[in-house]
């Protein structure tokens, strides 16, 4: 048996619109004052209605290849089995001592990669257990409000012998003489303090690289971006459109590619968007926002997933949306809403559900291979939904779940949605979206995490649980 043998995953996905000066909690846009730059022309702001569709307009067209990022040899076509146990079901916590970390991933070298507080694990192939590493990059000093960071969050593989760590800080608050309280002033500019501009360098993101001997050391705390505003400023990750507003500061969220054109990109959801990496250099961010009394509304964003197209699917607290990708990572942040080169192909809420401004506490977001999205929220279960238009869809709950609180999703190459609840462990929805089941082999009641990886046979599907890590091998 493989991951057939009987469960459900999840994964969820978010959604961003770029605008500068928006905000999280609480989520009120305050006016900006003299001395703060204007936006710059590449961040519009967004168009309200969206254009009449034509009958295909819900399916675009995938972007073609970079031709300068390059493609990976035969990136579509898993070679074989890997390095690891092809075993359909086996809990790695107790085969290979992994014990009950925070989160996990693998890198394109199916290194396995564990987070758990201020240490980083690696499970290199062949090893009988990880390798521990305490202390590095912003967990180099004791985790707390007015340290490097509050806590560690999550961790992604990237190239072979590289993950990146996912790092939570505090909100920025207003300062005196600065009305936008995510606006922090350069040497040079009106009310600026040297301790202000410290908060550039909480939270964000390491990336990390394995060493000969198995250990992690810290490649390089993330800052390059593609904009010129940035140029030069190694202050963390900050809106690539003007560094003076620093509003990704908590990541929530990351998924690697692990397939297509883009094969290798990474994205993050943090406290306001979605940010695209390649390597070491990011572009951020994106939103799904919307207005309320004049004020752009972006709450936090936990859901995030890659469909099979190589769309980005995303969603936050109230909205959720999918964006095409272009080949080149300097269009990321162009918000041109239903145009430009990163266009959404769907931005909206779910109406059967809750009003705009309510809470919908999404926390994952995945495309099946029929073309059906599923949306997991932590208080209301989860959602099937089709495209009506590129801002309204159609809308459904799934049935025979024992509880609607949902923390993950994961849908894989058979059809099937896996479904990772809080409190009644894990379950598979078959790909005929009808039939329901629990994934007996797996134990723990409540799942933290779903990572999978297509790129060998038969595929892996990592779950983790609070009881710890098991590895599922599907078709």
């Amino acid at each position: 048996m493989g991951i057939r043998a009987g469960a459900m995953g999840a994964g969820l996905a978010v959604i961003s619109l770029l605008s500068v000066g928006c905000t999280d909690r609480p989520r009120t846009v305050e006016p900006q004052v003299t001395q703060e730059p204007e936006p710059s022309v590449g961040n519009e702001v967004p168009t309200e209605i969206p254009p009449v569709p034509s009958e295909d307009a819900g399916t675009p067209p995938s972007p073609p290849p970079d031709a300068d990022a390059g493609t990976p040899p035969d990136a579509g076509t898993p070679p074989d089995a890997g390095p690891w146990p092809v075993d359909a079901a086996l809990n790695y916590s107790h085969a290979f001592g992994v014990g009950t970390p925070q989160s996990v991933g693998l890198d394109e070298g199916l290194n396995l990669w564990l987070l758990d507080g201020n240490r980083i694990g690696v499970l290199r192939p062949g090893d009988s257990a990880p390798k521990w590493t305490t202390g590095v990059g912003q967990a180099r000093l004791p985790f707390g409000r007015d340290s490097l960071a509050i806590d560690s969050t999550v961790i992604c593989g990237g190239e072979a012998g590289r993950a990146y760590v996912g790092y939570r800080t505090h909100e920025m608050q207003r300062a005196p003489g600065i009305s936008q309280r995510t606006y922090i002033p350069g040497p040079g500019d009106a009310n600026y303090t040297p301790e202000r501009y410290a908060e550039y360098q909480k939270g964000d993101l390491d990336a990390v690289r394995l060493q000969a001997d198995g250990s992690v050391a810290l490649e390089e705390h993330i800052w390059r971006t593609t904009g010129s505003s940035n140029k030069g400023k190694q202050i963390g990750i900050h809106n690539t459109n003007d560094f003076h507003y620093e509003e990704d500061r908590s990541v929530l969220n990351c998924a690697r590619v692990t397939r297509g054109p883009y094969r290798g990109d990474l994205y993050i959801t943090t406290n306001h968007g979605v940010t695209r990496l390649q390597g070491l250099v990011y572009n951020s961010h994106r939103h799904p926002g919307w207005y309320l009394d004049e004020s752009l509304q972006c709450p936090p964003m936990h859901g995030l997933g890659i469909a099979p197209n190589g769309d980005v699917l995303v969603a936050n607290e109230q909205m959720l949306g999918v964006l095409i990708p272009s080949p080149k990572l300097e269009e990321w942040d162009r918000e041109k809403t239903w145009d430009g080169p990163t266009p959404w192909r769907f931005k909206g809420f779910n109406e059967a559900l809750n009003g705009q401004a309510s809470d919908d506490y999404w926390r994952a977001f995945e495309q099946t291979p029929s073309g059906r999205y599923y949306l997991g929220s932590a208080e209301y279960g989860v959602w099937a939904m089709t495209l009506k238009s590129r801002s309204a869809g159609n809308w459904s709950k799934l049935t025979g779940l024992p509880t609607n609180r949902v923390l993950a999703l994961k849908a894989t190459d058979d059809g099937a949605l896996y479904i990772g609840t809080e409190g009644a462990g894990l379950w598979r929805l078959e790909a005929d979206g009808v039939t329901l089941k629990r994934v007996p082999q797996v134990s723990g009641q409540r799942v933290l995490q779903l990572v999978y990886e297509p790129t060998v046979t038969p595929s892996i599907l990592l779950v983790l649980t609070d009881l710890g890590l098991t590895v599922l091998r599907g078709p």
